[in-house]
C-alpha cells in the first residue's frame, strides 16, 4: 500500500508540473503577442500621428506659369504646376504673390514636367490611371531634385489638344 501511495504522489507531482510547464508557456505566448500587437498597433499610431503633424505644418503653395509640352501625333498639353512648400508665409497678404513668400526656383519642376510629359499620348493622359501614373513619377521628380523643401505638386491646369 506505500508503493501505491508513493506512486499515486510522483503521478501528481509530474501532473502538477506538466501544468506548471502548459502554464508557463501559455503566459509566456500571450505576452509575446500582446507585446507585438503593442509594437506593431503602437508604431502605426506614431506614424499616423506624424502625417497628421506633417499635413498641418505645410507652408505656402508657389504657383508656376502654365507651360505648353509637345504630345505625340501633333497634340500638346497645357500644364499648370503649383508646388507645396515647407516653408511658412510672410506676414503679408493672401495667395502667396506678395513680398516674403519662399523663393523657390520653378525651373526644375518644370523641367521634370516636361521630360516625364513629352511625347506620351493623348489616350494615356485621357484615363485617371495614366494621368496619376505620371503625375507620381513627377512628384517623384521634383521632390528628389529640391528635397524636403518642396512635399508634392498640385495640378492648376490640365488642358490637352
Amino acid at each position: 500500500m506505500a508503493t501505491d501511495q508513493a506512486a499515486a504522489e510522483a503521478k501528481g507531482k509530474a501532473k502538477k508540473g506538466l501544468s506548471r510547464s502548459t502554464l508557463l508557456i501559455i503566459v509566456l505566448l500571450v505576452v509575446i503577442v500582446g507585446g507585438g500587437i503593442y509594437f506593431f498597433l503602437g508604431r502605426g499610431d506614431s506614424t499616423s500621428a506624424g502625417a497628421e503633424k506633417e499635413e498641418v505644418h505645410l507652408g505656402v503653395v508657389v504657383t508656376l506659369e502654365p507651360i505648353f509640352i509637345n504630345l505625340k501625333d501633333d497634340r500638346f498639353l497645357k500644364l499648370g504646376m503649383a508646388l507645396q512648400t515647407t516653408h511658412e508665409g510672410g506676414g503679408g497678404g493672401h495667395g502667396g504673390h506678395g513680398g516674403g513668400g519662399p523663393d523657390i526656383d520653378g525651373a526644375m519642376a518644370l523641367d521634370a514636367a516636361i521630360e516625364v510629359f513629352s511625347d506620351q499620348e493623348m489616350q494615356m493622359l485621357s484615363t485617371n490611371n495614366g494621368r496619376s501614373e505620371l503625375k507620381e513619377e513627377l512628384v517623384a521628380r521634383v521632390v528628389e531634385g529640391y528635397g524636403p523643401e518642396i512635399t508634392t505638386i498640385y495640378f492648376t491646369e490640365f488642358v490637352m489638344q
